[in-house]
């Protein structure tokens, strides 16, 4: 009996050295034994008490204190949605929703408080010419993902192209959240992907709202920072609507004073202000060619409606259009959005 303990004993003392000395698992007397390190990974990836009911809270109240490790942890192509909830605090983290993330829905305690930020811009990147989209604070590639009560952020400065929100999905919904960056605050883009803003703050400097998606803007503020261009869409030609903006109020700060409402980035550009005010920063001419001469004849830019100082119709550049009446009857979230998931766009949960 004296000889079992002592060989236990030992056992255990080799055990633990094996495990401190060497970050692969150790084998002693056949058995297996976990290294330090792969004990961390398997805590990591402890699954939550409700995998479809998840909660980030910083001070460990919640299943994770991350709002990447809550994602990692989420079921894949989800029979039913998944709602993270976001305890107040600031999330200094690149945020990725995977393609296989599906039906899941990010919900922050309050839009003030509860702040995901990262500070990734084009030069920090340098990867070449598309390090742009390399650097979203929060990129969104799963279907039907949703969003509400958040601050997603991109702390670069006005360092050039610096891309706080990014979604490079179909029937997405973003409201009562504010966006906050300098150049390409948020990306929207994919042929043929439908996404709705409800209620949302966007701020920025140059193509602050850019892409190639359809994408609504119901009641949001559109919040101009310098002299710049406020849109710079890239709608395919096989899409029927690029970037509609439905009641939103153009503001700006102190530094801008003369900014378009857009340009086109690709030559089908299409995007529309209906029953929008605009602020005394925008420009008489409203729209820029981007120094591309075939996109007045390709691209759709009109106004319907529109109030305020900054909405002059008669000074607008000859192709751009004025919406008529009829014309405008068009452009409901029915029409838009005509899915086959009907009114994927009515909860924000």
């Amino acid at each position: 009996m004296k000889f079992l303990n002592k060989a236990i004993a030992i056992g255990l003392v080799i055990c633990t050295n094996s495990i401190a000395m060497t970050p692969k698992t150790a084998t002693v007397s056949g058995a297996i034994v976990a290294s330090s390190k792969e004990i961390a990974v398997k805590k990591m990836y402890l699954a939550p008490k409700d995998e479809y009911n998840i909660v980030v809270a910083q001070d460990g109240s919640g299943d994770y204190k991350s709002i990447q490790e809550a994602i990692y942890n989420s079921p894949s192509f989800p029979y039913k949605r998944v709602i993270i909830i976001v305890k107040n605090g600031i999330y200094k983290e690149k945020v990725h929703v995977p393609e296989w993330n599906t039906n899941l829905s990010l919900i922050g305690e309050s839009k003030e408080k509860t702040i995901i930020t990262f500070d990734d811009y084009f030069g920090k990147i340098n990867l070449g010419r598309n390090s742009t989209f390399m650097t979203p604070t929060v990129l969104v590639e799963g279907n039907d993902f949703k969003a509400a009560n958040l601050t997603i952020q991109n702390s670069a400065g006005p360092v050039g192209q610096a891309v706080a929100l990014s979604v490079v999905a179909d029937r997405v919904v973003i409201s009562n959240c504010n966006l906050l960056g300098n150049q390409d605050t948020l990306y929207t883009s994919g042929e043929g992907f439908k996404n709705y803003f409800k209620d949302c703050f966007i701020e920025g400097t140059v193509d602050f709202i850019f892409g190639g998606a359809t994408a609504v803007f119901e009641n949001c503020e559109i919040h101009a920072k310098s002299n710049a261009y406020l849109t710079a869409a890239s709608t395919p030609e096989s899409s029927k609507y690029g970037f509609v903006f439905l009641n939103c109020k153009l503001t700006a700060g102190e530094k801008a004073t003369e900014v378009y409402l857009g340009r086109p980035w690709r030559i089908y550009a299409k995007t529309v202000f209906l029953n929008c005010e605009m602020g005394s920063h925008i420009r008489k001419e409203g729209w820029n060619n981007w120094s591309k001469p075939d996109a007045e004849k390709t691209s759709l830019y009109a106004e319907y409606n529109c109030s305020g100082p900054g909405f002059q119709p008669e000074s607008r550049a000859k192709w751009s259009h004025q919406l008529n009446k009829s014309q405008a009857k068009k452009y409901t979230l029915k029409n838009i959005f005509g899915d086959s998931k009907s009114n994927w766009y009515s909860s924000s949960k």
